[in-house]
């Protein structure tokens, strides 16, 4: 072939090539002209979702990237604030609490119990500010306990503990310029000073505000004359206007033995803080005189007489109307720093873990562990959410036996804790009745089947968590408060159940609630350093007091400027 025959066969071959890119090509070829155009528009679409898709993921991982950055400061301010051992509450736990880590889940599980609080407390502030309680369904507030405002000083330490200043600051102001004691009221010995007394006494514990001991002290003043009983066992109801003390009609005349020994950790606390002797020896008094017939299993009776000190055939329980006289045998010893000016107290509890062990029985065919109640010589299987208190007590009490006893105690206390638990697990919403049955071959039932809002199963976990570092407590309780935000939170605050087990609402949201329930839920998603159990003794309301550090083993060191501490702390510093 010659040189024109080659160049024009590859001229021809080159315009072979080039004719798909001229339009006129396609345009007396419509059908290729339409495939080009689906292949044209498949391409696009096919890049335009890839870039969505890196676009979205680039996005995702810059959010990831500045959550994970923002749990680094977490983290390494938590490890600043809590990390100096001669922090005033902070520091390491010497022999009860174990030191454990903070981490991320625990931050996100206390955050929501922090944002439970909040709404608890703004709905309170809205609907019912000064009052004893808000009615969550119908927004408005009622005086359950004489007009004293109970939640808003059972919160004033939960807020405090939170970081939740702005909100701590106007309570505050509410009871420098509005709470007013002198009223026509027959209050409650016990209750005024669990809630009262208490709640303003760790409020001065925790801010070394004056304006909160000088208010507990006015309290305090105004309940004293219902201990002048001829054995010194005090009346359990006082008009707080004009002083006259006595007994409500259906106890016959008797004292009730949770209310008349419930007054100690308190009383003991006011006279440290002012020097003032008289709060401390009224109560000391009760418990003297309980000890000159205290019998060998350390049981008493519900009702107590105030003039000869004896106790009538009533129930025996850890539940309702007894059960926070052995837990403050137990903390009175703590709270004395375990000296031999206090050994009385830790003597008679150990007697009485003697006597609640004689009442521990095991249902069939579970094996669920729980406290009897007993009347004469007979026991009944019945077991209040109340007596729950009991496995975090047990487990506190657990570090002064010698060590086989120790861990016998430690191991009925997590037994216990397990029984109430499912207390919780049992129903349809989760949430515990007030009281169960145990019958053979049916291991538990629900009684009393209302639901307030009690804090007492969660107050044992959070004392075995603190103690034993299971985080299979923390669980327990996380369950416990998402049944919680399940069935209980409304719009206007939280409310308890009428029924856990159709879930019926109350409209009732009890000041406990805030001082008590979230109180520990929060502490037990917390630091082991924040309100140490080395530093701080719980009322059984909740209200942390500190234990001041003395000589000789005397309870009747003044505080003063002691207790005062730094302000403008951020949430968890002190």
């Amino acid at each position: 072939m010659g040189r024109s025959s080659r160049s024009s066969a590859s001229s021809s071959l080159s315009s072979s090539k080039w004719r798909y890119c001229n339009p006129a090509y396609y345009l007396k070829r419509p059908k290729r002209l339409a495939l080009l155009f689906f292949v044209f528009v498949c391409a696009s679409f096919l890049v335009w979702d890839r870039q969505t898709l890196v676009r979205e993921h680039e996005v995702e991982v810059d959010k990831l990237s500045e959550e994970v950055n923002q749990l680094k400061l977490m983290l390494e301010e938590l490890k600043s604030t809590h990390g100096d051992e001669d922090s005033s509450v902070s520091g390491k736990s010497k022999l009860t609490s174990k030191v454990l880590p903070d981490d991320p889940v625990d931050i996100h599980r206390r955050e929501k119990v922090k944002d439970a609080m909040i709404h608890a407390w703004s709905s309170y502030e809205k609907y019912a500010w000064g009052h004893d309680e808000l009615q969550p369904q119908t927004k408005d507030g009622v005086d359950s306990f004489g007009g004293l405002g109970a939640t808003l000083i059972d919160s004033l330490d939960t807020l405090y503990i939170m970081g939740l200043d702005e909100q701590f600051q106007r309570a505050r102001e509410w009871v420098a310029t509005s709470l007013d004691f002198n009223k026509d009221y027959d209050a409650s010995v016990f209750e005024t000073t669990i809630r009262v007394v208490g709640g303003l006494l760790s409020a001065y514990d925790l801010s070394g505000d004056k304006v909160f001991l000088d208010k507990a002290k006015d309290i305090a003043d105004r309940l004293l004359p219902a201990w002048d009983t001829p054995t010194g066992i005090p009346y359990n109801i006082i008009n707080l206007e004009n002083g006259n003390p006595h007994n409500p009609g259906w106890t016959g005349g008797s004292s009730i033995l949770a209310d008349s020994g419930t007054e100690q950790l308190e009383f003991f606390a006011l006279s440290q803080r002012t020097g003032d002797q008289k709060y401390h020896q009224k109560a000391e008094r009760v418990i003297l005189e309980l000890n000159k017939t205290f019998p060998a299993d350390g049981l008493l009776p519900i009702y107590i007489s105030p003039d000869s000190g004896t106790g009538s055939s009533s129930t025996i329980t850890f539940g309702a109307m007894g059960d926070s006289f052995y837990e403050y045998l137990l903390k009175v010893w703590i709270q004395g720093n375990k000296t031999g000016a206090v050994k009385l107290y830790r003597d008679m509890w150990e007697k009485s873990m003697k006597g609640l062990v004689s009442l521990v029985r095991r249902s069939t065919p579970s094996s669920f562990t729980y406290i009897c109640e007993k009347s004469g010589d007979w026991l009944t299987d019945k077991m209040d959410e109340l007596a729950c208190f009991a496995p975090g007590m047990l487990a506190l009490g657990s570090a002064g036996y010698e060590p086989a006893e120790s861990e016998r105690i430690l191991s009925l206390a997590e037994e216990l804790a397990w029984t109430c638990y499912n207390f919780y697990q049992s129903t349809p919403t989760k949430l515990a009745g007030e009281n169960y049955f145990f019958r053979s071959g049916e291991d538990m039932s629900v009684g009393t089947s209302w639901n307030i809002l009690r804090p007492e199963t969660v107050e044992s976990l959070f004392y075995l968590w603190r103690l034993t570092g299971n985080k299979t407590y923390q669980e327990w309780g996380w369950n416990i408060f998402q049944a919680f935000e399940k069935n209980s939170r409304v719009e206007g605050g939280y409310v308890g159940l009428k029924d856990v087990n159709t879930g019926i609402k109350d409209n009732m949201m009890q000041s406990f609630f805030l001082a008590e329930t979230l109180k520990y839920l929060y502490l037990l998603f917390s630091p082991t350093s924040v309100i140490s159990l080395d530093e701080w003794v719980f009322n059984t309301e909740a209200h942390p007091l500190r234990i001041v550090k003395h000589q000789d083993g005397q309870m009747n060191a003044q505080t003063d400027d002691k207790i005062t501490r730094s302000r403008g702390r951020k949430e968890g510093q002190w």
